[in-house]
């Protein structure tokens, strides 16, 4: 991704020390032997050098370091040995021997152990590539934004770090590998969490139109063997997703080993954030007291008795599975053959093979249980790749007499398929018991399950496996306990026969009445079978008929399950949804799923009751899983408080246009008395064609509610509906609601945030939608409002970018007829800056077209702008267009923005013709307006732009330009009286060159004056004053705002124009600068070059000395290069301050207003106000010089020298007064004007204020 990410040096290669930037430790590099990476199964062992054993060498102050076997270093402060590096047990006080292992001791940012978040290095993750495509740790820039993470995934923001493939061959196939450092050993309760992003994609092999995505494979290199733990799925949506991998028991020394395969010309990336190592820690070796139903480990750690002899090594030490122990359990691992297992031989049926058979297609496990191997055995019944729902297959037990004391422990595989079961029963005669079921995608990994059977007739065992459309069930390591006794005379039992399933084709479902539907309408919130009955088991139920759809997917030691209320509940009645035990291996929530809902209309609500006794620790929750763009989202959470909390909930799920799955969420310790319930569970108004009473309704200002609109809830980045937040007040009343959206919210992931309409029926006139919005913020990012048409096409009627204020501006835009096509309205605001907010309000549509559009930057349209013929002038950007333009446009300062454009070559404009843009006409509500426009002459012959004025027929010329100093936009302004409706028209004129162009952008019509060049009191706009866009000037922008006060933008309560609250100024916040900039530019427009002019501002300080390292300049950007005419160091003023600059340039010149740091934090503000630039015109010859504010500790002296000077005054007016008369009829005489300045000399002024006049050398 060269140059579009920020990139430190490529990752350390592994023949040499592995050292991070930004690492707390300095180490000197010790020789390591060298190891290249090769084939994925060609001698693993030797080329990743996981069977060497490491080196210690000691270090000053009692610390060892100690260099593992791929070259990486620990060091750590309690010589701790080297068998107790890396193995996610802090064995050192400070934990130091678990840096540098592929995590950190913990993350600052996010609060978790044994994480690394590559904030301060790539905690010894290596690059193994031998080629240029391979990993780097890097980081988002905003001044090439394009394919890659648009934010890291640990702060959400430019600023964060992440691990990212670059250059990735155009012509030849190859694979970015990444390695990490040696882990000791992982209990069979590890956990191994990261977060990816894919970006870019390939084009689909299999000719469907799809966007594919290379595979991205996590495994962990055991011995000489490489054993895939998981992989990315085949189709996903851009953005973050989370990777949850479990390695289950490792004994010995490995690695882990991300790779990335790219075929030829597939230009997609992948980037890595957040790997987090949860529960990998063996148990602590010491004595425990046991429970009742505990038994002691060899360590001396406990472990519950029915855990004892269940294939898995719980101890740590294999103490619970020793064979002597374990010797009266019957374990059928598949290795040889099915044991006494019996598969029923109707089709489907269970196979027996290894994943080294099998290959690497998703959903197929990519290792077996018994042995954490490739090569290892186990029983599958899988679907094919494009196939539907599979038939079920069955495998039986021997006869087994009944007993109260028969335990089955087993492990099962439900991966790639929402739809896959597995369940668990037993049979006697022709009767079937349902004992435990499966459904759904419980991930790459074996699950532990556990039936005890209390039978009373001989009984045999019966598991069947149901695939889903590409999706796989596996089984492994089925365990009988001792209490599993054969039935030596075989009494008949029969099997339940398959004959009489259903007659429904595999993508079907069959309804109560025996008709078929096809399966995907099902859960569809619309019934299709005549009885209603593919919309019973969909989740909305009571739970007293059972679990309504629901089923548990849960891994570990907490599942959910059906349970009856013992004590009265006004909450839970009868049978509710509750927290119990489970049975599975690893320790995080417990998660139930609906099966595939929706689609989902906007008004779709999930409601139910429940009730949390809890710690806050515990928790429950609602997420919301998209398996079409493998997201899951966050609903709905609450928290345990330490006492029973219960409650009624209503959850917006909003519109999903994939199918999708709730899931309930959970974590207690139900050691305790900790509980949770659900019951109740209700979804309301979620067919997608709900027509809501209030869908038409598009004008709305946000006090009642949302009228017509509604979020997009498929984004994790949202609108808000509030009184400010400290951003400011409504628009409607000052007091009221409005929208908003805050980019600076932590860990906001979204790429977007959407507000929309319900579909509305199609136009057939042209309509007017107004509307008031504030974009604030010193890096503040895009808002665009936008067209969805049915069908999927997508017109961009309005947008804006940057910073306009802590100001509500009005906006217009004509919404155009649709044809027969229904549409829906788009607000949306991009998450492409990090600083600051975005405001709705007053949205208002009208009949008919929008009149004149004030404010036009040609980024999605031509504003009503008319050209006079054909390839005349034209909207364009200078990415896309054919005409030759200015390289970047003037309101985003890039290649891909908007502006109008004139060939002027004789061969298009001939000497003497003239091309002709014509505006809308404007409709004045005051007697005097602005217009402002910037615009652009091309190098040689251009020709010349003449601007009229035209009303009632009748054109008046009021400007032309036939020459540009310099490249850059220039800004130019006209003060037009008119008298009714007008309009103005732009003319370029053809001077017979060879090559040429005109080209303007950003007008803007504004009510009033137009002020002096350069010189503005901000009360109506910033007069041509604005900051740099491009990113690459690392530089924020300044805001503007009023004396009102807000929490989020500070600043002086007064302006100095009016010296009130509603005055405005232009403001800045200077504890924002630091890593994303160092610096604030506002620049005034290109002036001519000037011999003898002045500048003079007001500006306000309200810095701690102690805080400040920077300093506010006034510098002057010219051809000569870049000078300081002014600076003072950053203060506490007491109110405003006025300062002189005198400016001379021999050329084309542009003034800034910079404040810059040398460190930060620098807590503080800065205030600019009545900038006046005079041309021409020296500093010395004007009596309205600004008048700078004495020091406060000089404020008494002066109030009584000024009551002694007021008494002396009051005498001398008596005779004066005397002697005024007796000079009456005397000629006056006029006062000479003096030269010098009023207020301070503008040299030099207070210790802390230097004012730099320009040295000769600086003026040629």
């Amino acid at each position: 991704m060269p140059g579009q990410l920020n990139l430190q040096k490529r990752l350390a290669p592994p023949d040499s020390i592995l050292g991070s930037p930004g690492s707390r430790e300095t180490l000197d590099p010790l020789p390591v032997p060298k190891g290249a990476p090769g084939e994925l199964e060609r001698d693993f062992g030797r080329e990743f050098g996981v069977t060497r054993r490491a080196g210690v060498a000691p270090t000053a102050r009692g610390q060892v370091r100690t260099v593992l076997p791929s070259g990486s270093v620990v060091v750590n402060s309690c010589s701790s040995a080297a068998e107790q590096l890396c193995n996610f047990i802090c064995d050192c006080s400070d934990c130091s021997d678990e840096n540098q292992c592929g995590y950190l001791r913990g993350s600052a940012v996010l609060g978790t152990p044994f994480t690394c978040d590559f904030e301060d290095g790539d905690c010894g993750w290596q690059d193994m590539g031998t080629s240029t495509y391979g990993w780097v740790r890097g980081r988002t820039s905003l001044a090439t934004w394009g394919v890659g993470p648009h934010s890291d995934h640990t702060v959400g923001t430019d600023l964060g770090w992440f691990l990212v493939t670059v250059s990735p061959p155009a012509k030849t196939t190859a694979t970015a590998w990444l390695r990490s450092p040696e882990m000791r050993e992982a209990a069979a309760t590890c956990e191994i969490r990261t977060w990816y992003h894919l970006s870019g994609s390939c084009e689909s092999t299999q000719g469907l139109n799809q966007t594919e995505w290379p595979v991205l494979h996590l495994a962990v290199a055991l011995k000489d063997e490489l054993v895939g733990l998981w992989q990315s799925p085949e189709w996903s949506s851009e953005g973050w997703h989370q990777l949850v991998a479990y390695p289950g028991r490792i004994t010995e020394q490995f690695q882990l080993i991300f790779s990335l395969t790219q075929p030829p010309t597939c230009g997609a990336e992948v980037a890595l954030d957040d790997i987090m190592f949860r529960n990998c820690g063996l148990p602590e070796v010491e004595q425990q007291v046991c429970e009742a139903q505990e038994s002691r480990c060899h360590c001396g750690s406990c472990v519950a008795q029915h855990r004892f002899c269940d294939g898995t090594d719980d101890c740590g030490d294999s103490s619970d599975e020793d064979t002597a122990q374990c010797k009266n359990f019957t374990h059928c691992s598949f290795d040889h053959d099915l044991c006494d297992w019996e598969e029923v031989s109707m089709p489907p049926v269970w196979s027996r093979n290894t994943s080294l058979n099998l290959g690497t297609s998703y959903g197929i496990p990519t290792r077996d249980h018994s042995n954490n191997s490739r090569a290892g055995f186990f029983l599958h019944v899988g679907s094919g790749p494009t196939a539907q729902a599979s038939g079920t297959a069955q495998l039986r037990s021997p006869t087994f007499q009944a007993t109260n004391s028969c335990s089955l422990v087993l492990y099962c595989h439900l991966h790639g398929s929402a739809t896959s079961k597995l369940s668990i029963s037993y049979v006697t005669n022709f009767t079937k018991h349902l004992m435990r079921e499966r459904t759904g995608d419980l991930g790459s990994c074996w699950v532990r399950e556990r039936v005890d059977f209390s039978v009373t007739d001989p009984f045999k065992v019966l598991i069947e496996g149901v695939a889903g459309s590409r999706g796989t069930v596996a089984i492994d390591d089925l365990i009988l306990s001792q209490g599993c006794v054969k039935e030596q005379e075989k009494p008949l039992v029969n099997l339940l026969s398959q004959a009489g399933a259903s007659s429904c084709a595999a993508d079907e479902m069959a309804c109560d009445s025996g008709d078929c539907i096809a399966a995907e309408l099902a859960c569809d919130f619309a019934d299709t079978c005549a009885d209603g009955s593919d919309e019973k088991q969909c989740g909305t139920t009571t739970f007293e008929s059972g679990a309504g759809g629901w089923h548990d997917v849960s891994l570990g030691r907490l599942r959910w399950g059906l349970q009856n209320v013992t004590e009265s509940d006004s909450f839970l009645t009868g049978t509710f949804l509750a927290l119990q035990t489970g049975e599975g291996q690893m320790m995080g929530p417990a998660k139930a799923r609906t099966p595939l809902l929706g689609p989902s209309g906007p008004a779709c609500t999930m409601e139910m009751s429940y009730h949390i006794h809890s710690d806050p620790r515990g928790f429950l929750a609602i997420n919301v899983a998209d398996h079409t763009t493998d997201t899951t989202q966050l609903a709905w959470q609450t928290q345990g408080r330490g006492s029973t909390t219960r409650g009624h909930v209503r959850v917006p799920l909003g519109e999903r246009s994939h199918p999708f799955q709730v899931e309930l969420l959970a974590l207690v310790d139900l050691q305790g008395s900790a509980s949770v319930g659900v019951d109740n569970v209700t979804f309301d108004q979620c067919y997608l064609d709900t027509v809501l009473p209030t869908a038409a309704e598009l004008s709305c200002n946000f006090e009642m509610g949302m009228c017509g609109w509604y979020q997009d809830l498929s984004s994790d980045f949202k609108w808000v509906h509030s009184t400010g937040q400290g951003q400011g007040s409504d628009h409607t009343t000052g007091s009221g609601y409005f929208l908003s959206v805050d980019p600076s919210v932590p860990r906001s992931y979204g790429q977007r945030a959407q507000l929309l309409t319900s579909r509305q029926e199609p136009a057939t006139a042209l309509r007017c939608l107004s509307f008031w919005y504030r974009l604030a913020g010193p890096q503040i990012g895009t808002l665009n409002l936008k067209l969805w048409l049915e069908g999927g096409e997508e017109v961009l009627l309005w947008t804006r970018r940057g910073t306009q204020g802590s100001i509500w501006h009005r906006a217009w835009a004509t919404l155009p007829t649709t044809g027969q096509q229904r549409y829906q309205v788009v607000f949306e605001v991009l998450h492409d800056g990090f600083l600051g907010d975005v405001g709705l309000d007053d949205i208002t549509q009208t009949v008919g077209p929008c009149g004149a559009d004030l404010s036009c930057t040609f980024e999605a349209d031509g504003c009503g702008l008319a050209a006079s013929g054909k390839d005349t002038w034209r909207r364009q950007s200078n990415g896309t267009g054919t005409t030759t333009g200015p390289v970047a446009d003037h309101t985003t300062g890039t290649a891909t923005g908007h502006y109008m454009v004139v060939n002027t070559a004789r061969v298009s404009l001939p000497a003497g013709h003239t091309a002709v843009l014509t505006s809308q006409p404007y409709q004045p509500s005051v007697s005097t307006q602005c217009l402002a426009f910037w615009y652009q002459l091309s190098a040689g012959t251009p020709g010349s732009l003449r601007v009229f004025v035209e009303q009632s027929r009748v054109r008046r010329k009021v400007l032309s330009i036939s020459t540009m100093e310099g490249s850059n936009w220039h800004h130019s302004h006209v003060t037009i009286q008119p008298d009714g409706n007008w309009q103005v028209v732009f003319e370029a004129v053809g001077a017979g060159g060879d090559h040429g162009y005109i080209a303007l952008d950003d007008l803007h019509v504004s009510d009033g004056a137009c002020p002096e060049p350069a010189s503005c009191d901000f009360e109506q706009d910033t007069c041509g004053w604005s900051s740099p866009l491009d990113p690459r000037l690392h530089s924020f922008a300044w805001g503007w705002k009023s004396g009102i006060t807000l929490a989020k933008y500070p600043g002086p309560e007064q302006d100095h124009t009016l010296g009130t609250r509603n005055g405005h100024y232009m403001h800045f916040d200077t504890s924002t600068l630091g890593a994303r900039g160092t610096s604030a530019l506002l620049e005034s427009p290109p002036l001519p070059m000037a011999t003898d002019s002045c500048l003079r501002f007001w500006y306000h300080m309200d810095i701690p000395e102690q805080l400040s390292s920077g300093e506010l300049r006034v510098t002057l950007q010219g051809a000569a290069g870049q000078r300081t005419l002014w600076s003072v160091a950053g203060h506490r003023s007491r109110g405003w301050q006025g300062a002189v600059v005198p400016v001379q340039s021999s050329s084309e010149f542009q003034i800034s207003f910079e404040i810059t740091t040398r460190r930060w934090p620098m807590e503080g503000t800065v205030a600019l106000d009545d900038i006046t630039y005079s041309a021409r015109v020296g500093c010395y010859s004007s009596p309205e010089s600004p008048v700078e504010e004495k020091p406060f500790g000089n404020f008494v002296a002066e109030m009584v020298l000024s009551l002694l000077l007021a008494l002396v005054v009051v005498g001398l007016v008596a005779a004066g007064g005397w002697y005024c008369l007796k000079q009456r009829g005397v000629a006056s005489r006029t006062p000479t004007e003096s030269n010098s300045p009023q207020g301070f000399d503008n040299i030099t002024f207070r210790d802390d204020k230097v004012i730099i006049s320009p040295r000769q050398e600086d003026e040629s």
